[in-house]
């Protein structure tokens, strides 16, 4: 079992950039496929991005490529979410999840696939 905590969010302008992380307990961190998603107010959650369990594969939701990176540092057992160029439409909670999976190489974008989820961290962008 693994526990995640989120943190990094804030009140920010349009065009700023955040950095969100995600901590996780437990020493066993590798094992996890791992994903960011959103929840704006009113909306049903969406997918963000997501990273395989070595950190080589990523995948994007199209409204945050090439705006959005994310990234994992196994060694510290934390996922990263980098934001630039920040828009008020990216206003939301934003959660990061586990995935338990036997690859390496696999990342998932549907919400169904994660086990793990942490309790969110609210980024607001001002116009």
């Amino acid at each position: 079992q693994v526990q995640l905590v989120e943190s990094g969010g804030g009140l920010v302008q349009a065009g700023d950039s955040l950095r969100l992380s995600c901590a996780a307990s437990g020493r066993t961190f590798s094992r996890y496929a791992l994903g960011w998603f959103r929840q704006a107010p009113g909306k049903e959650r969406q997918f963000v991005a997501t990273i395989s369990r070595n950190g080589v594969n990523t995948y994007y939701a199209d409204s945050v490529k090439g705006r959005f990176t994310i990234s994992r540092d196994n060694a510290k057992n934390t996922m990263y979410l980098q934001i630039d160029s920040l828009k008020p439409e990216d206003t939301a909670v934003y959660y990061c999840a586990a995935a338990t999976t036997i690859y390496s190489d696999r990342y998932y974008w549907t919400h169904d696939k994660y086990d793990y989820w942490g309790q969110g961290t609210q980024v607001t962008v001002s116009s």
